[in-house]
């Protein structure tokens, strides 16, 4: 039985998409920001991409930096850290298949949440912002859900 249907919160979670360049490091970055201290967070790509701005600039709309953030490869998190999480959250079709896979040699949880992907987005500079925006709004509202958040202070 996985952790989500016993109604445990896992202490290790990594996020898993195609490049480690949107989806993966927004859902880190504000898992990161929710639960600063009582979650492992971490997120990577099946193949490293290239840093994106437009997810630095919807980032910071809401207080959020993640102008450091250097996309990072299953295969790094693998060999530098090893997959020491109680959940893997694949985001993309190719993310879900290759967390699947690593579940013949690591013990983990696996959750898929399609994702749009805001890279694709066509338009103005504010037309793809809006793609980035969905993204980041969609995944924090699933957040906060999966890992019952509530506001310091709520009961």
């Amino acid at each position: 039985m996985d952790t989500a249907a016993r109604g445990v919160r896992p202490q290790a979670v990594l996020f898993l998409c195609a490049h480690n360049v949107a989806r993966s490091p927004i859902a880190a970055a504000l898992a990161k920001h929710l639960f600063t201290h009582s979650l492992h967070v971490g997120s990577a790509g099946v193949r490293k991409g290239e840093a994106d701005p437009f997810v630095t600039a919807v980032m910071e709309e809401i207080g959020i930096d993640v102008s450091r953030h250097k996309p990072v490869s299953l295969e790094e998190i693998e060999e530098y850290e090893g997959l020491n999480f109680d959940l893997v959250i694949s985001l993309s079709p190719e993310a879900h298949h290759r967390a699947l896979e690593l579940t013949r040699k690591a013990v983990f949880d696996v959750e898929y949440w399609p994702t749009a992907d805001p890279t694709v987005s066509e338009g103005n500079r504010e037309q793809r912002l809006d793609a980035y925006r969905a993204v980041r709004d969609d995944l924090m509202t699933r957040i906060k859900q999966r890992f019952d958040w509530r506001p310091l202070g709520a009961d």
